[in-house]
């Protein structure tokens, strides 16, 4: 395991220098669950939650929350995102909505916070838009799934 890089050598928080880093194709790609009712993940298959179009604003959401991350994460770099795809995909076996994240940039740092975050809001606007409808959802197992470039090179965890 490596070392703690947002700590300095007392433990007091910092922002990471990146000053020096060569700037390279950075991409990461996140992913999450939202579990529900199978009656609310009908509802939403056929745009029938009163308020609207709960897939196509739980993606704004996301792609938006991608260029947030640094305001909502006090130790992460803004980065110059050059690409940032939101998908979703119905488990209906599982009563599940699957959330996807593809964030990328030419960058000193990478993106998995910003995909993560992406994941995270998609969620919650999901939660959000359908909760009149069903309580009980569960936001799950949000996770990095993989991620490119940069001096860790490859990471692909699924």
């Amino acid at each position: 395991m490596g070392e703690l890089t947002h700590l300095d050598e007392k433990g007091a928080a910092r922002m990471v220098d990146v000053t020096e880093k060569v700037p390279t194709h950075r991409v990461a790609v996140a992913a999450g669950e939202v579990w529900m009712a199978p009656e609310t993940l009908r509802l939403i298959q056929e745009g029938g939650v009163p308020k609207g179009d709960v897939l196509a604003v739980a993606r704004v959401a996301g792609i938006a929350a991608v260029k947030e991350t640094p305001h909502l994460i006090p130790l992460c770099h803004p980065l110059p995102i050059t690409s940032a795809e939101v998908a979703f995909t119905f488990d209906e076996a599982r009563s599940v909505i699957e959330i996807r994240a593809r964030v990328k940039c030419h960058g000193v740092t990478g993106v998995e916070m910003e995909a993560l975050t992406a994941v995270a809001v998609a969620a919650l606007t999901i939660y959000d838009m359908a909760k009149a409808v069903d309580r009980r959802m569960r936001i799950q197992n949000i996770r990095l799934v993989e991620k490119h470039g940069g001096k860790s090179g490859d990471i692909v965890l699924e």
